[in-house]
């Protein structure tokens, strides 16, 4: 059995690839989403948004769907959801917010296709969690379709960069990300 180690080291060495917006991720969200209320325990999950670039309609991005799904405990998160997703194929991670071992800590699922490719990444977190401010980003970005030319600029140059370093790749995005945030907060 792969050691958490070791399957933390598998998963960020895995390729960086943005490519041009598919319109079929927003119906992978819906079917995701339908799965996960149809098998995680009542009461336990609230919304479930679509984030991230593949949910701006034409932007370029890595070809997983992003879901940040409400959860109204993570301690019931924790116990539940893995004995759930982990025999379905999900890869599970206890990650931090920030850095490597930051706090709040959340739970985190990859799911893959039959061909073991990423297709889906699950953020399950509670409400208060900054995680939502994630939202404004997208809605930003779908807004302003110039502000979201860029940033597919940008993530094409640093999947350039870092094509085999998804630790690299998303901190070299943190910057931009966290103006353009801030802009959202300032607009809406």
């Amino acid at each position: 059995m792969e050691s958490f180690e070791e399957k933390l080291a598998r998963v960020v060495k895995e390729d960086v690839a943005v490519v041009p917006y598919d319109p079929r991720w927003p119906e992978m969200f819906q079917q995701e989403k339908e799965h996960l209320l149809a098998c995680l325990p009542p009461g336990l999950v609230g919304r479930i948004e679509h984030f991230g670039s593949t949910a701006v309609p034409g932007l370029a991005a890595k070809p997983i769907v992003d879901m940040l799904i409400e959860v109204t405990s993570l301690d019931e998160t924790k116990r539940l959801v893995p004995p759930i997703l982990e025999p379905q194929d999900y890869d599970y991670f206890w990650r931090p917010t920030w850095g490597d071992d930051t706090p709040p800590f959340y739970a985190w699922f990859i799911k893959r296709n039959a061909q073991g490719t990423r297709t889906h990444h699950l953020h399950l977190v509670e409400a208060h969690f900054e995680h939502w401010d994630r939202l404004l980003f997208r809605d930003y970005l779908i807004a302003h379709p110039d502000v979201a030319q860029e940033y597919g600029a940008l993530k094409l140059r640093l999947a350039a960069a870092h094509a085999n370093d998804r630790v690299a790749y998303t901190k070299a995005k943190t910057e931009f990300i966290t103006r353009v945030t801030e802009m959202a907060k300032k607009h809406y």
